[in-house]
Order: C-alpha cells, then structure tokens, then sequence
C-alpha cells in the first residue's frame, strides 16, 4: 500500500529542512479537487494542501496570491512555508489556523480589512500572471478598460469552455454575448483593486482569537464591486460586513441592480466545474438584463 507519510515527510524536508519530522498527520478537509491535511510535526502544526493536478503551478500560484494579500490587508493571510511538487502531487504548505469562536467585531473588521486591500491599487486591471480560480485557468493580461477586462479575460474564456463541453448550446451563448455591447454603460468607473477574488463564506474562516482569515485566492486588480457581488452569490455575509466597508469605500448608486452581472463570472466558474444546475440563474441574470 502506497504510504502517504514518505509524502509528507518529503513535503517537510523540502519546505523546512532536514530537522523536520512528522509526528502525526489527519485529514481536515477532503474537496473534489484539494485535499487538506493537519501536519504536527517537530517544528510545529501546519495546513498541507495536495492535489494531482496536470497543471502543476496550481498551488504555486495559490501561495503568490496570499502572499500578495498579507503584504496589502491588516486581516490574517496564512503564512507560506512552501510549495512545489513532490511525486505526483503538488503541495501548498502553510501555517495551521487553529479554528475558534466569532468575536465583538469580527464581521467589522472583516469588511474593513477588504476596504483595506481594495485600496491597493494598480495601473491596470488583470496580474503579471495568469492564475487560477478554483482548478480553473484564469485569464489576466493587463488591460486598460475595465469592460474589455471583464469580457475578453473573464466571461469570454468560460463561455467558451462551456460550449465546447456541451455544457450550453449555440444559441444561449450567442445570446449571453447580447449583453457585451450594453456593459460599458453599467460599471462605474473606478481604479483597479486588488481582490481577493474568491470571496464567500467558505474562504473566510475564523481562527483561535477570533479574528476573520482569507484562505484560497484568485487574485488579480479588478473592479472592487467583483468582491463585494461575489459575497452575496451563496447567502452574503452579515450585514455589519457591508457597513463597515462602505464606511470606508462607499459604493456607487445602483449596485443592486448590477450585481447580477458581476455574478455572471463566478455562475460561469460553477457551470464549469459542477454542471448545468447554475444554468438558469445565469439564464435569468441575461435575461433581466437584455429586456
């Protein structure tokens, strides 16, 4: 039988040193693409993260975007001790985040720390380099325009996919591509942000002091409204979140109404990965928009 431990224990030479070693190891989260394993070890607890990935810089490029993020937001970011690939895995190690209890002010701080990193700002949207958003390529080729952005590097690449895995037929996405030339007058203009880009309830988790921590980037500089729409995809977060970020970076008049449109990328991610359930609320987004 195949001993994942020699597994482990490579991943801890190669991030740590030859003073590590493995003392215990437990399965924390088991997912359809990651797999997430407690290490203990000689030289304290830390967060492994696997996957067999043909794309080998998944998890590499996972590490860049939350080392980006700690250098831009006073919230808690995983710290990385290592990444790379060890046999056929690829490995993502980091500090373990002991869970603990929501405390006064969590949710404040929480939107805060986002206003925070939504002021780091860049000349241009979109990254150096291409990542990933869950097992999926994601397009960043510094653009100028946030609507050439949004279409040519966000819903374009995704669409495409879709079709060509029959997930949609030619007719809904001719139909999707209807919105394209009606987008320039729905976004307000702003700078391009630093996002986190995968933001829900299931990245944000709480550690021991009770305090919010972003895990699982796809970042990139973009139209701040993509986190904040993407929170409110699957329940939204408490409403002390929403205050005290627009304490901070007040939206702009009308963000209800192109939410939806925002939604469209992460709908898009999720008929990708999980199949045609999504198809009608992205169906419904298109069909609110083009009457």
């Amino acid at each position: 039988m195949f001993d994942l431990n020699k597994i482990y224990e490579q991943v801890l030479f190669e991030s740590l040193g030859p003073m590590a070693e493995l003392k215990s190891a437990s399965l924390v989260a088991a997912g359809n693409h990651n797999q997430g394993i407690r290490l203990d070890s000689s030289e304290g607890v830390f967060f492994l993260k696997l996957n067999f990935d043909h794309e080998t810089d998944t998890l590499k490029k996972e590490a860049e975007g939350l080392d980006l993020l700690r250098g831009a937001t006073f919230l808690k970011i995983p710290e990385v001790k290592g990444c790379g690939r060890v046999g056929d895995y690829n490995f993502l190690l980091s500090e373990f985040i002991k869970p603990g209890r929501i405390q006064l002010n969590y949710w404040e701080n929480l939107g805060l720390g986002l206003a925070h990193l939504h002021l780091s700002n860049s000349a241009k949207f979109g990254l150096i380099e291409d990542n990933y958003i869950a097992s999926l390529h994601q397009k960043n080729l510094p653009t100028d325009n946030w609507v050439d952005f949004f279409i040519e590097q966000r819903l374009e690449p995704l669409l495409g996919k879709a079709y060509f895995e029959r997930l949609i037929p030619l007719d809904f996405l001719r139909k999707f591509q209807d919105i394209y030339p009606k987008l320039e007058s729905v976004f307000p203009e702003e700078k391009p942000s630093l996002l986190h880009g995968d933001l829900w309830s299931g990245n944000v988790i709480c550690t021991s002091e009770g305090d919010p921590c972003l895990i699982d980037p796809a970042v990139y500089y973009g139209h701040r409204e993509m986190d904040l729409a993407f929170s409110r995809l699957f329940g939204g977060f408490d409403t002390r979140f929403y205050e005290a970020y627009e304490s901070i970076i007040p939206l702009e008049p009308g963000f209800e109404s192109r939410m939806g449109i925002y939604n469209l990328y992460p709908l898009l991610v999720h008929l990708n990965l999980f199949g045609t359930a999504y198809l009608p609320a992205i169906e419904r987004i298109i069909n609110r928009f083009i009457k």
